[in-house]
């Protein structure tokens, strides 16, 4: 009788062959998986001591507990293999195709979700809007309008000429479907190769019938395409996370930059993909500005192609040094944790491909091999030694550090304070039944109802008042600050042009305007902070005076969680390029198009403050409008839960007969107790 073979269907590769050190690296988060299964048991128990409000609100809160998804974005230099890296980084080689459209404007995320068996389980591919649309196609993006606005009527018939291309193209492909599929959206309960590459690839143009049915064409979708997410399971990975792969920031429309921002803004650690050929260098300013705006902590940088050097001992710590020192001439994040790897020997460790590296390839390892490992590796599987070596079981380990140590603690702490409460209520229903009632002076349930009513009313009407004051104030500084940078910029701009005239190119950096505004805003979010948490502890104190008039003496000892801040979103917008921060053709054409001192300064002043006003905007009005929100929803929801708690209680107090003695004064009254009690402490311990 023969061994069977163990088989990976999907890439026909050995299960014996794969590196079986897989999870290294994500220890953490297997540690945060054991407390969300830990407080998850608690919940569940919980919820079954109580009646229907108490199983409810425990319901709520479980449901919270497990949607957690921490997202990490991936962005960096093009062709620096960020693609193939998350790749290696979801356990799946080839998952992805790395030739992605320079045209396109897609994030790709990629949701994993723990499971023992590798499965794509949906995909779902979101297509520009009209407006979008309009504004590559009338504009040229805002590359189109900023050579507008300079008069580089060159440059700027380039960029029409390209969007023309790209616009016919993607008729040939679509047909008449083309104005339909725009701002829709498609699903699929599963995904594959093919697909993907339709949506987010470059694709030939077609010679078959235009808007065919066959849909199987690389590229069909890809130019209206803006957002993929795709949803698979992971076998590596103890928890739900989200990987995202940007497309970049330096593209012919710099249409990929906003949306490159914004996924960065949704992300709590941005892993920085450099290659080790070109390192960092001033070519890259789009990509520093953006991390430039990022805390230390916030940002790991990953060094890819090791595997092309040819002398990586040699040569990593010169590169590292050279990647310090840029950070810290561009004001960049210079405590950043840097790490060195190859997510193309990843890659084939994973695809079992080991046999077939490149013979180079297969040098450099060996000599990076000598270096890194110890005489007690020797013994190890070589798919495991190539693992270890790529570098990415150390990448996941800084990646799992900072979500467990952060946003992982900070999601068990709010979920486990609010259960506290909700225990508490079920120890202090259980003083109540015991006294017979709620005491002398007890409101009925419509007094406490109408009272929380309004409770609820004063508390949620002052933040929001206290959040307009602080925006308006912020409003005044930022546009102060605005102000006087292009006064100053003015001034130095006639300077030159006293002292060198009109023939010398003038050069001003806008990195003081981005300071000053990194400044306000952080301002802005420190003290938008403190109005929360003031707001909330001013909810809470109204609301134990609630508790003590309605149930008296029995709810003195209920804990009441203090509801989390809103998180405070970094200004990665404040990356986004202006005109000052080009030295190319437009900047020149307008430069040399320009006569007069006076029109200089008048032209200059309009360029600057349209170009400005974009990210003005999303400083100003949206990110601090998505600050307000949060915490007036984050207070909603605590007061919800806290009318579900008061439910409780008043059930229980105004309960008749020999039901809620039954339930304290049972058979199983002692277990009961040890259950709430050991459910209580465990709460406890995760909410501190």
């Amino acid at each position: 009788m023969k061994d069977e073979i163990n088989i990976e269907q999907r890439t026909e590769i050995r299960a014996t062959e794969l590196p079986a050190n897989l999870k290294s690296g994500t220890e953490p988060l297997a540690g945060l998986a054991r407390k969300i299964a830990i407080l998850d048991e608690a919940l569940d128990t919980l919820a079954g001591l109580g009646n229907e409000n108490t199983d409810r609100a425990a319901a709520r809160l479980r449901r919270s507990l497990n949607e957690f998804e921490p997202s990490v974005t991936l962005l960096g230099q093009v062709k620096s293999g960020k693609t193939a890296l998350l790749n290696a980084l979801a356990g799946w080689a080839d998952l992805l195709p790395s030739d992605v459209n320079p045209w396109t404007s897609v994030v790709t995320s990629l949701h994993l979700v723990p499971g023992n068996e590798r499965i794509e389980t949906g995909a779902r591919f979101q297509f520009m809007t009209e407006g979008e649309w309009d504004r590559l196609l009338e504009k040229g993006g805002r590359i189109g309008e900023l050579a507008d606005r300079a008069g580089a009527e060159s440059e700027l018939q380039k960029i029409r000429q390209q969007v023309l291309e790209m616009r016919e193209k993607s008729r040939r492909r679509l047909g008449r479907k083309f104005e339909l599929l725009l701002g829709q959206s498609h699903e699929y309960g599963y995904f594959d190769k093919n697909m993907v590459e339709r949506y987010i690839c470059l694709g030939d143009d077609f010679s078959d019938e235009p808007g065919g049915e066959t849909g199987d064409e690389q590229g069909r979708f890809a130019d209206i395409t803006k957002p993929a997410d795709l949803y698979l399971n992971s076998k590596s990975l103890p928890v739900r996370l989200c990987l995202r792969d940007t497309p970049g920031v330096n593209d012919t429309f710099m249409m990929r930059e906003q949306i490159t921002i914004q996924a960065v803004r949704d992300s709590r650690t941005c892993v920085v993909v450099l290659s080790a050929h070109q390192a960092l260098t001033s070519v890259d300013m789009g990509l520093i500005r953006l991390i430039s705006n990022l805390d230390s902590r916030d940002v790991i940088i990953f060094v890819n192609r090791i595997d092309e050097l040819a002398d990586p001992v040699r040569q990593i710590p010169e590169i590292e040094a050279s990647i310090v020192q840029t950070l810290r001439d561009h004001q960049g994040p210079t405590e950043a944790q840097i790490v060195f790897g190859s997510a193309y020997w990843a890659n084939r460790a994973l695809s079992g491909g080991l046999q077939e590296m490149a013979e180079a390839s297969a040098t450099s390892l060996l000599a990076w091999a000598s270096a890194r490992l110890g005489a007690g590796s020797s013994d190890m599987p070589v798919a495991d030694m190539v693992w270890e070596l790529s570098g990415l079981p150390q990448l996941y380990r800084a990646i799992s550090e900072r979500i467990a140590e952060e946003a992982g603690e900070q999601h068990i702490a709010r979920i486990a304070g609010s259960a506290v409460t909700l225990a508490g209520s079920l120890q202090a229903a259980e003083a109540i039944t015991i006294n017979g009632g709620a005491g002398t002076g007890a409101m009925n349930m419509y007094e406490i109802r109408g009272e929380l009513s309004e409770i609820a009313k004063f508390h949620l009407h002052a933040l929001q008042g206290e959040f307009d004051k602080l925006i308006a104030e912020y409003h005044q500084r930022a546009d102060r600050v605005h102000a006087n940078f292009i006064q100053r910029a003015t001034h130095s701009l006639i300077g030159h042009l006293e002292q060198h005239g009109e023939d010398e190119v003038w050069e001003y950096s806008p990195t003081g305007l981005r300071m000053l505004l990194r400044s306000a805003y952080n301002v802005f979010g420190t003290r938008a902070q403190t109005a929360a948490r003031d707001s909330y502890e001013a909810a809470i104190g109204d609301l134990a005076m609630l508790y003590s008039r309605a149930f008296g003496p029995a709810v003195e000892g209920i804990e009441i969680a203090i509801p989390s801040a809103p998180d405070i979103p970094a200004p990665v917008v404040l990356g986004q390029a202006i005109a000052l921060d080009f030295r190319d053709g437009w900047w020149t054409s307008w430069w040399r198009r320009t006569r007069g001192y006076k029109a200089f300064a008048k032209r200059f002043q309009s360029l600057i403050g349209a170009e400005t006003e974009d990210f003005m905007t999303q400083l100003k009005t949206v990110q601090t409008s998505e600050i307000r929100d949060q915490a007036i929803v984050t207070l909603k929801g605590f007061l919800e839960e806290q009318r579900d708690v008061l439910s409780s209680l008043g059930t229980t107090a105004g309960a008749q007969g020999g039901d809620v003695q039954e339930l304290f004064y049972g058979a199983t009254e002692t277990q009961r107790r040890k259950k709430l009690q050991s459910t209580m402490e465990t709460l406890s311990r995760y909410a501190a």
